[in-house]
């Protein structure tokens, strides 16, 4: 069974929810990508989405509307966007099948393509 190119956890979807609601412009959703960054070579992007980027993967999850950039879903396919609280942090997190690694300070980590197969298969149960 194919899965979705990316989920959230009900913290996350909650979160989302909260920012949507609170946001002085429109908000449709996120856009999650990523970049090019630190120690470990790449770190994830997340923007709030006011109107869709044409080209996006489009995935709904919990009512809400995620956009993953095409060039990030290879390196996105399966996982889990949960947000996490802590005495010292807030934060979204993302609990990724593909990372292989990340560096010691936690801003960036290592992350392998995931199979086409697996991309072409999730992109047409959406």
């Amino acid at each position: 069974m194919a899965f979705k190119i990316m989920s959230l956890s009900e913290a996350a979807a909650e979160r989302i929810r909260e920012i949507i609601e609170d946001s002085d412009k429109p908000v449709v959703g996120v856009r999650v990508g990523v970049k090019n960054a630190g120690c470990a070579g790449m770190a994830y992007t997340m923007d709030y989405v006011s109107e869709p980027v044409k080209g996006d993967d489009h995935v709904q999850d919990k009512g809400l509307d995620v956009y993953v950039e095409p060039k990030a879903t290879m390196f996105l396919l399966g996982t889990v966007m949960d947000f996490e609280q802590s005495k010292m942090s807030s934060g979204f997190t993302f609990k990724n099948p593909n990372q292989t690694g990340e560096c010691g300070c936690g801003e960036s980590v290592q992350l392998k393509p995931a199979d086409l197969k697996a991309i072409a298969e999730a992109r047409v149960h959406v």
